[in-house]
Protein backbone atom coordinates (compact mmCIF):
# COMPACT_ATOMS: atom_id res chain seq x y z
CA UNK A 1 0.00 0.00 0.00
CA UNK A 2 1.57 3.27 -1.31
CA UNK A 3 0.00 6.13 1.21
CA UNK A 4 0.23 9.58 -1.10
CA UNK A 5 -0.41 12.67 -0.44
CA UNK A 6 -1.86 14.90 -3.49
CA UNK A 7 -0.87 18.82 -3.60
CA UNK A 8 -2.07 21.09 -6.53
CA UNK A 9 -3.42 24.58 -6.45
CA UNK A 10 -6.38 23.66 -8.08
CA UNK A 11 -9.16 21.65 -6.97
CA UNK A 12 -10.36 20.15 -10.14
CA UNK A 13 -6.35 19.02 -10.67
CA UNK A 14 -6.84 17.10 -7.40
CA UNK A 15 -10.13 15.18 -8.13
CA UNK A 16 -9.18 14.02 -10.97
CA UNK A 17 -5.58 12.55 -10.07
CA UNK A 18 -7.93 10.99 -6.79
CA UNK A 19 -9.73 9.40 -10.31
CA UNK A 20 -6.57 8.42 -11.74
CA UNK A 21 -5.07 6.78 -8.71
CA UNK A 22 -8.77 4.88 -8.44
CA UNK A 23 -7.94 3.83 -11.89
CA UNK A 24 -4.85 2.30 -10.70
CA UNK A 25 -6.30 0.20 -7.75
CA UNK A 26 -6.39 -2.73 -9.54
CA UNK A 27 -2.56 -3.04 -10.35
CA UNK A 28 -0.93 -1.05 -7.43
CA UNK A 29 -2.27 -0.88 -4.19
CA UNK A 30 -2.57 3.03 -3.29
CA UNK A 31 -4.07 5.03 -0.36
CA UNK A 32 -4.98 8.89 -0.40
CA UNK A 33 -4.36 10.03 3.08
CA UNK A 34 -4.87 13.83 2.37
CA UNK A 35 -4.42 16.61 -0.19
CA UNK A 36 -2.89 20.25 -0.05
CA UNK A 37 -3.57 23.21 -2.23
CA UNK A 38 0.07 24.51 -2.02
CA UNK A 39 3.69 24.03 -0.93
CA UNK A 40 3.59 25.16 2.79
CA UNK A 41 0.29 23.28 3.57
CA UNK A 42 1.86 20.35 1.52
CA UNK A 43 4.84 20.32 4.12
CA UNK A 44 3.07 20.52 7.46
CA UNK A 45 0.65 17.96 5.81
CA UNK A 46 3.61 15.60 5.02
CA UNK A 47 4.82 16.28 9.16
CA UNK A 48 1.67 15.24 10.15
CA UNK A 49 0.24 12.43 7.74
CA UNK A 50 3.97 11.09 6.73
CA UNK A 51 2.92 9.98 3.25
CA UNK A 52 5.32 7.26 1.35
CA UNK A 53 4.57 9.50 -1.41
CA UNK A 54 3.64 12.95 -2.47
CA UNK A 55 2.40 13.88 -5.98
CA UNK A 56 3.47 18.14 -6.06
CA UNK A 57 2.40 20.64 -8.71
CA UNK A 58 5.25 23.07 -9.51
CA UNK A 59 3.79 25.78 -10.64
CA UNK A 60 1.86 27.11 -7.29
CA UNK A 61 1.44 30.81 -5.77
CA UNK A 62 2.93 30.47 -2.30
CA UNK A 63 6.10 28.18 -2.37
CA UNK A 64 7.14 26.62 -5.94
CA UNK A 65 6.68 22.48 -6.01
CA UNK A 66 10.54 22.32 -6.40
CA UNK A 67 11.53 24.87 -3.42
CA UNK A 68 8.71 22.66 -1.22
CA UNK A 69 10.39 19.55 -2.53
CA UNK A 70 13.75 20.89 -0.73
CA UNK A 71 11.49 21.19 2.60
CA UNK A 72 9.72 17.72 1.88
CA UNK A 73 13.72 16.70 2.00
CA UNK A 74 14.65 17.77 4.98
CA UNK A 75 11.30 16.00 7.47
CA UNK A 76 12.32 13.50 9.71
CA UNK A 77 10.73 10.82 7.23
CA UNK A 78 10.90 12.29 4.28
CA UNK A 79 8.62 10.86 1.25
CA UNK A 80 9.60 10.24 -2.33
CA UNK A 81 8.30 13.29 -4.42
CA UNK A 82 6.66 12.94 -8.02
CA UNK A 83 5.92 16.16 -9.98
CA UNK A 84 3.09 16.93 -12.03
CA UNK A 85 2.73 19.75 -13.83
CA UNK A 86 0.90 21.48 -16.86
CA UNK A 87 4.42 23.42 -18.20
CA UNK A 88 7.16 21.36 -20.25
CA UNK A 89 9.59 23.04 -19.57
CA UNK A 90 9.72 22.53 -15.67
CA UNK A 91 10.87 18.76 -17.13
CA UNK A 92 14.38 19.04 -17.52
CA UNK A 93 14.39 21.04 -14.24
CA UNK A 94 12.23 18.04 -12.29
CA UNK A 95 14.45 15.05 -13.55
CA UNK A 96 17.46 17.03 -12.46
CA UNK A 97 16.34 17.23 -9.36
CA UNK A 98 16.05 13.29 -9.35
CA UNK A 99 12.17 13.17 -8.40
CA UNK A 100 11.13 9.82 -8.65
CA UNK A 101 8.94 10.55 -11.47
CA UNK A 102 7.54 13.33 -13.59
CA UNK A 103 4.33 13.34 -14.92
CA UNK A 104 2.64 16.22 -17.43
CA UNK A 105 -0.84 16.71 -17.19
CA UNK A 106 -3.34 15.85 -18.04
CA UNK A 107 -2.31 12.54 -16.35
CA UNK A 108 -2.62 9.27 -17.90
CA UNK A 109 -3.69 6.54 -15.84
CA UNK A 110 -1.01 4.15 -17.45
CA UNK A 111 1.59 6.45 -16.77
CA UNK A 112 0.43 6.95 -13.27
CA UNK A 113 0.54 3.26 -12.73
CA UNK A 114 4.19 3.50 -14.10
CA UNK A 115 5.32 6.12 -11.73
CA UNK A 116 3.57 4.15 -8.99
CA UNK A 117 5.81 1.14 -9.73
CA UNK A 118 8.99 2.83 -9.66
CA UNK A 119 7.84 4.50 -6.39
CA UNK A 120 7.60 0.56 -5.04
CA UNK A 121 10.41 -0.42 -6.55
CA UNK A 122 12.97 2.62 -5.23
CA UNK A 123 11.41 1.52 -2.11
CA UNK A 124 12.82 -2.00 -1.92
CA UNK A 125 15.99 -0.87 -3.71
CA UNK A 126 19.20 0.34 -2.10
CA UNK A 127 21.00 3.57 -2.99
CA UNK A 128 20.62 7.15 -2.49
CA UNK A 129 17.75 7.92 0.04
CA UNK A 130 14.68 10.37 -1.73
CA UNK A 131 16.53 13.07 0.82
CA UNK A 132 19.47 12.78 -0.49
CA UNK A 133 18.78 13.02 -4.48
CA UNK A 134 16.45 15.50 -4.02
CA UNK A 135 18.87 17.63 -1.48
CA UNK A 136 21.83 17.40 -3.90
CA UNK A 137 20.55 17.56 -6.86
CA UNK A 138 18.12 20.78 -5.90
CA UNK A 139 21.63 22.40 -5.27
CA UNK A 140 23.54 21.68 -7.83
CA UNK A 141 20.54 22.98 -9.69
CA UNK A 142 20.84 26.27 -7.91
CA UNK A 143 17.52 25.90 -6.13
CA UNK A 144 17.48 27.77 -2.47
CA UNK A 145 15.00 28.08 -0.07
CA UNK A 146 13.17 30.98 0.49
CA UNK A 147 12.23 30.23 3.97
CA UNK A 148 13.27 27.71 7.03
CA UNK A 149 10.28 25.39 7.98
CA UNK A 150 10.68 25.08 11.12
CA UNK A 151 8.45 22.44 13.35
CA UNK A 152 7.23 23.55 17.11
CA UNK A 153 4.55 22.09 19.38
CA UNK A 154 2.51 20.28 16.37
CA UNK A 155 2.76 23.63 14.27
CA UNK A 156 4.94 24.18 11.45
CA UNK A 157 6.62 27.67 10.99
CA UNK A 158 7.98 29.40 7.68
CA UNK A 159 10.41 31.73 8.74
CA UNK A 160 11.70 34.21 5.55
CA UNK A 161 15.48 33.96 5.36
CA UNK A 162 15.74 37.57 5.16
CA UNK A 163 14.03 37.87 8.42
CA UNK A 164 16.64 36.18 10.08
CA UNK A 165 19.42 38.04 11.94
CA UNK A 166 21.86 35.13 13.00
CA UNK A 167 21.82 31.56 13.34
CA UNK A 168 24.09 30.04 16.32
CA UNK A 169 24.52 26.22 17.11
CA UNK A 170 23.60 25.53 20.48
CA UNK A 171 24.56 21.79 21.29
CA UNK A 172 22.43 19.61 18.95
CA UNK A 173 20.77 22.40 17.44
CA UNK A 174 20.56 25.92 15.98
CA UNK A 175 18.80 28.86 17.06
CA UNK A 176 17.13 30.75 14.43
CA UNK A 177 16.89 34.47 15.68
CA UNK A 178 14.48 37.25 13.59
CA UNK A 179 13.90 40.46 15.18
CA UNK A 180 10.73 38.68 17.00
CA UNK A 181 12.23 35.70 18.31
CA UNK A 182 13.74 32.87 18.34
CA UNK A 183 13.53 28.84 16.82
CA UNK A 184 15.37 25.91 17.28
CA UNK A 185 16.35 23.73 14.19
CA UNK A 186 18.00 20.75 14.04
CA UNK A 187 19.32 21.64 10.48
CA UNK A 188 23.18 21.60 10.86
CA UNK A 189 25.33 25.09 10.61
CA UNK A 190 27.78 24.04 8.21
CA UNK A 191 24.44 22.77 5.91
CA UNK A 192 22.59 26.13 6.38
CA UNK A 193 25.91 28.16 5.77
CA UNK A 194 26.41 25.74 2.34
CA UNK A 195 22.64 26.63 1.37
CA UNK A 196 22.97 30.43 2.27
CA UNK A 197 26.32 31.28 2.00
CA UNK A 198 25.60 34.66 0.20
CA UNK A 199 23.22 36.30 2.54
CA UNK A 200 25.53 35.43 5.76
CA UNK A 201 29.12 34.94 7.27
CA UNK A 202 30.54 33.03 10.09
CA UNK A 203 31.69 35.55 12.73
CA UNK A 204 32.16 32.68 15.14
CA UNK A 205 32.79 28.82 14.49
CA UNK A 206 28.96 28.79 16.14
CA UNK A 207 27.50 31.61 14.58
CA UNK A 208 26.46 33.09 11.43
CA UNK A 209 25.16 36.91 10.97
CA UNK A 210 22.91 37.95 8.07
CA UNK A 211 25.36 40.62 5.69
CA UNK A 212 22.46 42.78 5.81
CA UNK A 213 21.90 42.96 9.36
CA UNK A 214 25.53 43.98 10.46
CA UNK A 215 24.80 47.86 12.03
CA UNK A 216 29.20 47.73 12.75
CA UNK A 217 31.59 46.13 15.35
CA UNK A 218 32.86 47.29 18.85
CA UNK A 219 36.01 46.37 20.92
CA UNK A 220 35.08 44.72 24.46
CA UNK A 221 37.17 42.84 27.38
CA UNK A 222 35.18 40.21 29.07
CA UNK A 223 33.73 40.38 32.33
CA UNK A 224 36.55 38.29 33.70
CA UNK A 225 39.47 40.56 32.29
CA UNK A 226 38.03 44.02 32.78
CA UNK A 227 40.43 46.21 34.33
CA UNK A 228 43.20 43.68 34.23
CA UNK A 229 44.99 44.16 31.14
CA UNK A 230 43.11 40.93 29.72
CA UNK A 231 42.59 40.72 26.16
CA UNK A 232 40.23 42.63 24.31
CA UNK A 233 38.09 41.43 21.49
CA UNK A 234 35.49 42.24 18.94
CA UNK A 235 31.70 41.64 18.61
CA UNK A 236 29.26 42.57 15.79
CA UNK A 237 26.65 45.37 16.35
CA UNK A 238 23.44 43.90 14.55
CA UNK A 239 20.11 45.93 13.72
CA UNK A 240 16.87 44.93 14.93
CA UNK A 241 18.19 42.98 18.43
CA UNK A 242 20.46 44.20 20.96
CA UNK A 243 22.48 41.09 21.03
CA UNK A 244 26.17 40.64 20.53
CA UNK A 245 27.82 37.67 18.85
CA UNK A 246 31.62 37.88 19.41
CA UNK A 247 33.96 37.51 16.55
CA UNK A 248 36.76 35.11 16.26
CA UNK A 249 40.27 35.74 16.18
CA UNK A 250 39.97 33.52 12.15
CA UNK A 251 37.25 34.94 10.93
CA UNK A 252 37.81 38.75 12.05
CA UNK A 253 40.13 39.76 9.00
CA UNK A 254 36.87 38.30 6.66
CA UNK A 255 34.10 40.07 8.68
CA UNK A 256 36.37 42.93 9.27
CA UNK A 257 36.01 43.23 5.19
CA UNK A 258 32.57 43.91 5.75
CA UNK A 259 32.60 46.92 7.11
CA UNK A 260 34.25 48.67 4.43
CA UNK A 261 32.46 47.21 1.64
Amino acid sequence: MIRILIVDDEPPARTRLRQRLGDCAAEIAVDVVGEAAGGAAAVEAAARLQPDLVLLDIAMPDMSGIEAARHLARLPAPPAVVFVTAFDDHAIEAFEVQAVDYLLKPVRTERLAAALARVRRRAAEPGPTADARLDSAARALGVVRTRLAIAERGRMHFVPIEDIVYLRAELKYVTVRTREREYCTEESLASLEGEFGAQFVRVHRSALVARARIAGFERVRSAETEGEGGEAYWQVVLHGVADRLPVSRRQWPIVKGLARS
